[in-house]
C-alpha cells in the first residue's frame, strides 16, 4: 500500500509569506494614511467654504454688517457669532464642549430659545451642526450622560473681521463687507481651523505687532490636522489648505489647554497670517 502524503507549507515558507505581507503593509499604510488625510483636508476645506458662505449670507441680511468674532467688553461691536461659547480642554464635561442644542442651535433642554446663546451662522448653514467641526479634529467632550462625544467646534474667526482688534499699529477692523479694500476680500481670511488645545472662544487673534517688517508673538495657534497644515477660508468665498513651515507653529498637542501668547519673532507662518488678516489704517 502506498502511503498518502499531505502537502503543507513549511515553517520557512510561512515566514517568507508573512515577511512579504509585512513589507507590503509597510509600503501601503503610509500611502493610505496620506490619502485619508488628503480626503479629510478636502472635506474640511469644503465645509470651511460653506461656513464662510453662511457668514456672507448673514451680512447680506444685515445691511452688510459682519458678525463679531468676539466681544471682549466692547458693546459697540455687532453680535458675537458664537453666543459666548467657550471651549475648555481641561474640563471636558463643560457644556460648551458638547451641548449642541444650547451652543449651536441656541435652545435649552426644554426646547426654549435661550437669549445670547447659539451660533448666529447656524440658520444660514442649512441648520448643519457638523459644518463647524474639522473632520480631522478628534477632540471630544463628555456630555451630561457621561458619554464621550465629538466637540462642537474646531473653527474660529479672524479677530480683525468683525473685531475687536489686537496689538500692533492701528489696523483696520472690518465691520462691513465693503471695508476690505486692503488687503482685499481674496486676501483676507475669515475662518480657520484652530488647534484643539488652543481654541477657546471663537476669536482667533493675529497680533500685528512688528508689522510690516517682522512678527512678534503668536497669541492663538492654528491647527495642523492636514499633514502639518490648516484650512482657511477667505472673504471672497474661496478656501485653501496652508502648510506650516515653522516648527514653532506646530508644537506637540497638550492634554489640557496650551500656553498662549508665545513670543515668535520672525516667523514666516505668523507673518503669512498677518498679511492675510488686515492692514494698518
Amino acid at each position: 500500500m502506498k502511503t498518502l502524503r499531505k502537502k503543507a507549507f513549511t515553517l520557512i515558507e510561512l515566514l517568507v509569506v508573512i515577511a512579504i505581507i509585512a513589507i507590503l503593509a509597510g509600503m501601503l499604510l503610509p500611502a493610505l494614511a496620506k490619502a485619508k488625510s488628503k480626503a479629510q483636508g478636502i472635506t474640511c476645506m469644503n465645509s470651511n467654504q460653506q461656513l464662510t458662505m453662511a457668514w456672507r449670507f448673514y451680512a447680506e441680511e444685515n445691511d452688510g454688517y459682519l458678525v463679531a468674532s468676539g466681544r471682549w467688553g466692547t458693546p459697540t461691536l455687532p453680535p458675537e457669532w458664537i453666543g459666548g461659547n467657550w471651549l475648555d480642554k481641561s474640563n471636558l464635561r463643560k457644556s460648551d464642549n458638547w451641548d449642541v442644542d444650547l451652543w449651536i442651535r441656541g435652545i435649552s433642554s426644554t426646547g426654549r430659545k435661550v437669549p445670547g446663546r447659539g451660533n448666529l451662522l447656524y440658520p444660514y448653514a442649512g441648520n448643519s451642526t457638523e459644518i463647524f467641526n474639522c473632520p480631522a479634529d478628534n477632540s471630544v467632550g463628555i456630555n451630561n450622560k457621561g458619554k464621550t462625544v465629538p466637540r462642537l467646534r474646531s473653527r474660529s474667526i479672524n479677530n480683525w473681521v468683525g473685531g475687536p482688534g489686537w496689538g500692533g499699529p492701528q489696523c483696520h477692523i472690518f465691520m462691513k463687507d465693503t471695508d476690505m479694500n486692503d488687503p482685499g476680500p481674496s486676501n483676507t481670511f475669515v475662518m480657520l481651523d484652530e488647534r484643539e488645545d488652543s481654541i477657546n472662544d471663537g476669536y482667533f487673534v493675529v497680533d500685528m505687532s512688528g508689522w510690516p517688517v517682522r512678527s512678534q508673538q503668536i497669541v492663538d495657534f492654528p491647527a495642523s490636522y492636514h499633514n502639518m497644515a490648516a484650512g482657511f477660508s477667505f472673504a471672497d468665498g474661496h478656501a485653501e489648505i496652508h502648510k506650516w513651515l515653522d516648527k514653532r507653529t506646530r508644537p506637540a498637542i497638550n492634554k489640557g489647554n496650551m500656553q498662549l501668547n508665545v513670543p515668535m519673532r520672525d516667523s514666516v507662518d505668523l507673518y503669512w497670517m498677518m498679511e492675510k488678516a488686515t492692514r494698518p489704517r
